[in-house]
């Protein structure tokens, strides 16, 4: 190899480097997870604590769909997740989660509870559904499949269709207790900016 070659394979190696290094700052550091489901204050710091939820809620994009203080509960809209190639967001906890929302459409949706709790005591509460794509029947979505689908006779019909022949159904997949326990501890522990 020629002193070019060398000098270009080792710059375009500390560019990958540092792209890499540079998504990886993205990460934030684990926060300590505990076994309770929900966080108990005293009546006093509601506000702080709601406002907090809030601004939680949005640094891991959720966008809030409603929020009623007088019923004491924020409700976000569904959230695709994020995938092995999308570091920066954290609503998919842990590898495995992250695995199979690369593999499988999965949509999660937030709902806070900030409801009086015991000893005079509130109690904010995370619920976190997770819901899987099903796609009904064979996805065109590619030309040719919108063109001349397999499954059929050849017809004449000139209005194509582009994409899936069906609407999504979505099927509920349980609760993601990992996601709810990092929000949490985020609204517990992080400091916001």
């Amino acid at each position: 190899m020629t002193k070019v070659a060398v000098r270009c394979s080792i710059c375009l190696l500390g560019v990958g480097l540092l792209l890499v290094v540079g998504c990886l700052s993205g990460l934030r550091p684990a926060l300590p997870h505990s076994d309770v489901s929900g966080l108990l204050f005293s009546p006093g710091s509601t506000d702080f604590y709601w406002e907090r939820a809030v601004m939680v809620l949005n640094r891991n994009h959720f966008q809030v769909a409603r929020e009623s203080r007088l019923e004491g509960i924020i409700e976000t809209q569904y959230r695709a997740g994020s995938g092995i190639l999308e570091p920066w967001h954290t609503d998919s906890v842990g590898f495995a989660s992250r695995v199979e929302s690369t593999l499988q459409s999965i949509r999660r949706r937030v709902t806070v509870s900030v409801q009086p709790g015991d000893n005079g005591k509130t109690l904010l509460s995370v619920r976190v559904d997770r819901e899987l794509e099903d796609v009904p029947g064979l996805a065109a979505n590619y030309e040719g499949g919108a063109t001349f689908p397999e499954s059929t006779v050849m017809s004449r019909d000139l209005s194509q269709v582009v994409g899936q022949s069906g609407e999504s159904r979505w099927v509920s997949a349980g609760r993601d207790r990992r996601l709810e326990q990092q929000l949490i501890s985020e609204i517990r522990y992080r400091q916001l900016p």
